[in-house]
C-alpha cells in the first residue's frame, strides 16, 4: 500500500506583475496558510517518506515550508521543472520514477495538472485550492503501477475546510 498526497502550491504574490511566472514567490495568505495546512497534516499524523516538487518559486517554498513543520529534512525534497505546468501524463511519469521502499510521496506542484491528475485517479474536484491537499491510497507494491484502478481517494482538506 502506497500513498500519494498532492499539495497544491500556496497563494502567490502578484505584487509585481511584470515579474517571471516561475519566480513569483509567496502572498502573505500563502506564508499563512502553508504553516497551517502542514500542522492539519501532523494532527493526522501524516508524514511524507519523499517530498517532490516543482522548482517554481511558489511550490518551493510551500514544499519548505511543509518539510520544516513536519520535520523532513529540506535537502531530501526533490525539486523539479518536469512538475511547472505539467499535464496528468507527466506528473504520473515523474510520480513513477519514485523508489519502491518510499511508501507515502508528497507532490507540490500547479493546476490545472493537479485537477487533472485528481480526476484521472478516480477523484472528484472542481478545483484544487491553493494549499489544498488531495490524498490517495494506492493498492500497489511499486510506484510503476500507479492507475485509477489501484487508486483510492484518502483524503481532501484545503485552508477554508471547516472540521
Amino acid at each position: 500500500m502506497k500513498k500519494l498526497v498532492i499539495i497544491r502550491h500556496a497563494k502567490s504574490s502578484w505584487e509585481d506583475p511584470y515579474l517571471n511566472d516561475h519566480a513569483r514567490p509567496l502572498a502573505e495568505r500563502g506564508y499563512r496558510d502553508a504553516p497551517r495546512m502542514a500542522q492539519r497534516l501532523k494532527q493526522k499524523e501524516i508524514f511524507p517518506d519523499a517530498i517532490l516538487s516543482s522548482d517554481a518559486e511558489r511550490a518551493k517554498s510551500t514544499a519548505m515550508i511543509t518539510s520544516e513543520n513536519l520535520h523532513f529534512p529540506k535537502d531530501k525534497i526533490q525539486f523539479t521543472e518536469k512538475l511547472y505546468h505539467a499535464s496528468a501524463n507527466s506528473i504520473i511519469n515523474e510520480i513513477k520514477k519514485t523508489k519502491k521502499e518510499i511508501n507515502t510521496l508528497f507532490i507540490f506542484g500547479h493546476n490545472p495538472g493537479f485537477n487533472e491528475l485528481i480526476e484521472k485517479l478516480g477523484g472528484e474536484i472542481d478545483n484544487l485550492p491553493t494549499t489544498g491537499q488531495f490524498g490517495f491510497e494506492l493498492d500497489i507494491e511499486d510506484w510503476e503501477e500507479i492507475s485509477p484502478k489501484r487508486a483510492k481517494v484518502w483524503f481532501f482538506d484545503y485552508p477554508k475546510k471547516i472540521g
